[in-house]
């Protein structure tokens, strides 16, 4: 192949890129913004709902490490998101389709084993697809916060004409568009190395007993509790104050749009220092109490909309520097799986607690002592990560 060709795929390759996360993340900010307002039309209550929706977490327990061990099998990331796409669009039309909560909650279960990696694994095709360029992840990953913001407040005013009930045709064809961007993507798989036959389940093991990734997973988990249930019941409480369904696709707006240039700015500043990166957690967990304390004594739809202009420093610095802390602390062989643990604790994990938990306090005592405690929560992770800088930083001095 000439070498213009070639340059001229992997540009295109890149592209393909940027526009699969641009759909695909604005198609699963659709789901997540309106879908517990379409359950609760269905008549669910908040309890109900949390159950429902803690359902995926508990797949994702199988399903993250399942799809990373695929990816990291078979070097061909594009394939593994083909299929979960795939998967993704069939279950959920028969999630639209059946009416009780027994059939629904059957439905879903197979729903998340296709939708919970999805995130994971597109961050992992984006790291190896860039690995030896100057490009940087998050000139990518912004897309899929571009995606989320305009596809989730566009799709507001829409699925207010329709009524919620039509929930599904608005999903249905922005995933057809993302399924359609997924064949132009590059193959995304990491280089094989000689050491990969044989070492494999050694490799994975000894990832585990990496103790910095294995403590960041845990602090990451705690942090991570009140961001699930902030996505899970944040439509509710703003229905709960009279906001209709365009706000709630602003409140899905404003929580991601300002997540680019955060992105880019970490692209530009951030070290690829694991003890920098534990710091710049700290802070993080700090902004992370301070936005759950605002929501618990917020009194109107356009308090939690401006409120949630904060996602973009607290989940946006969270998922960005635990992306490329967990790409320093796992072997690149082991990527895909690396994600897929990191995976397991924000998307997985925590969700099954804050369905649980998140519903149970909302429908027990309300929205508003649900933040209060997401913001104790929010402080123990600000211990967490200071306590390990530290020692991460003696243990750098004594050596």
């Amino acid at each position: 192949m000439h070498p213009s060709a070639s340059l001229t795929a992997v540009s295109s390759g890149y592209r393909s890129i940027k526009a699969f996360n641009f759909f695909v993340y604005g198609t699963i900010a659709v789901y997540s913004t309106f879908f517990a307002l379409y359950l609760q039309s269905q008549g669910m209550s908040t309890i109900e709902i949390g159950a429902l929706m803690a359902g995926g977490p508990v797949v994702s327990l199988i399903a993250n490490p399942f799809w990373g061990y695929l990816s990291d099998r078979f070097r061909n990331i594009r394939r593994i998101l083909i299929i979960m796409l795939i998967g993704n669009l069939l279950v959920m039309q028969l999630v639209f389709l059946v009416h009780t909560y027994t059939l629904i909650y059957a439905c879903m279960l197979f729903f998340f084993f296709f939708q919970m990696p999805l995130f994971s694994q597109s961050n992992s095709l984006i790291l190896n697809a860039i690995e030896g360029t100057g490009h940087k992840f998050g000139a990518f990953r912004l897309w899929g916060s571009l995606g989320w913001a305009l596809l989730a407040v566009a799709s507001g005013p829409v699925i207010g004409a329709m009524g919620i009930e039509r929930l599904w045709i608005v999903y249905s064809v922005m995933m057809l568009l993302a399924i359609g961007l997924a064949f132009t993507l590059p193959a995304g798989g990491a280089p094989a190395t000689s050491s990969l036959a044989g070492t494999a389940p050694a490799s994975r093991r000894s990832m585990l007993r990496n103790w910095p990734f294995v403590l960041f997973l845990i602090i990451g988990l705690v942090l991570s509790i009140p961001n699930s249930m902030n996505t899970t019941f944040v439509g509710l409480y703003i229905a709960d104050l009279g906001g209709k369904t365009s706000i709630i696709g602003w409140s899905a707006f404003f929580s991601s749009i300002f997540e680019i240039p955060v992105f880019l700015l970490l692209d530009r500043y951030l070290r690829k220092n694991v003890r920098v990166m534990m710091l710049c957690l700290a802070v993080i967990s700090v902004l992370y109490a301070l936005r759950w304390s605002l929501m618990a004594v917020a009194e109107s739809p356009l308090h939690i909309i401006f409120i949630q202009a904060l996602h973009c420093l607290t989940f946006g610095g969270f998922y960005y520097i635990g992306t490329q802390l967990t790409a320093l602390l796992v072997p690149a062989e082991f990527r895909a799986s690396g994600q897929a643990w990191y995976a397991l604790t924000w998307g997985g994990l925590s969700g099954i607690v804050a369905g649980f938990l998140g519903g149970w306090l909302f429908d027990r005592y309300g929205p508003q002592p649900m933040y209060a405690a997401s913001g104790i929560m929010a402080l123990a992770g600000v211990l967490g990560f200071a306590l390990l800088y530290r020692f991460l930083r003696e243990k750098t001095a004594a050596q």
